[in-house]
């Protein structure tokens, strides 16, 4: 009976090996993520603040410690570019999704549907999916400066008043133009800046996240 027990013990120590094998590669390079949830008030997150403890929240809740995370917003005040740090950047399952702020806003970033993940290393629905979640919030240019006057005033605003710039995650719109393929200024949300707006266009009040250090 000893035999059955000592390898039963074994299979259980090698599995927890395991589990905690992902979870120090995950540690070591996970550096970008898009919230798997919003905030569920639209696109009030509590301001850049908010914004920035959702991610840190999301990340040490899926196992990532040590790092300080910073939402992709830009506000009347910041710009998204100059929030997330230097890089590199990698995903959940260590896939590198940009060098730098330089080549992140250039055609030569890896966001795309099967890279931009959630914090648990999940995609996100696109377009073509239902129901589509592909908006993510930015308030941002395709270079990553501010559009002062859509950000839902400065991501405290759920409201019927408001709007907010988004980009597609999964890099598909309803044509071929820049716009629709842009992970982080597609178009602005209509209607508000409410949940129910947000889901209207697609969205969900998602956003991504990046670690600064």
């Amino acid at each position: 009976m000893r035999r059955p027990t000592l390898l039963a013990a074994a299979v259980i120590a090698a599995a927890l090996a395991a589990t905690a094998g992902v979870a120090l590669s995950q540690g070591k390079t996970m550096s970008f993520f898009v919230t798997s949830v919003g905030s569920g008030k639209g696109a009030d997150l509590g301001g850049l603040k908010g914004a920035d403890a959702h991610c840190a929240s999301l990340a040490e809740a899926a196992g990532v410690t040590g790092k300080t995370w910073h939402a992709y917003l830009s506000s009347s005040t910041e710009d998204a570019r100059d929030r997330i740090g230097k890089g590199p950047w990698f995903n959940a399952k260590g896939e590198k999704i940009a060098d730098d702020v330089a080549s992140l806003h250039s055609d030569a970033n890896g966001i795309t549907k099967q890279t931009a993940l959630t914090e648990k290393g999940e995609m996100i629905n696109g377009r073509g999916d239902k129901p589509n979640r592909h908006d993510m919030l930015t308030g941002s240019k395709p270079d990553g400066t501010r559009i002062a006057d859509q950000t839902c005033g400065d991501w405290t605003m759920s409201g019927a008043e408001g709007a907010a710039m988004m980009g597609h995650h999964d890099r598909t719109g309803l044509d071929d133009s820049a716009a629709a393929k842009s992970w982080n200024s597609s178009h602005a949300s209509r209607g508000g800046c409410s949940q129910e707006a947000l889901r209207s266009t697609g969205g969900d009040g998602l956003f991504y996240c990046f670690a600064v250090e």
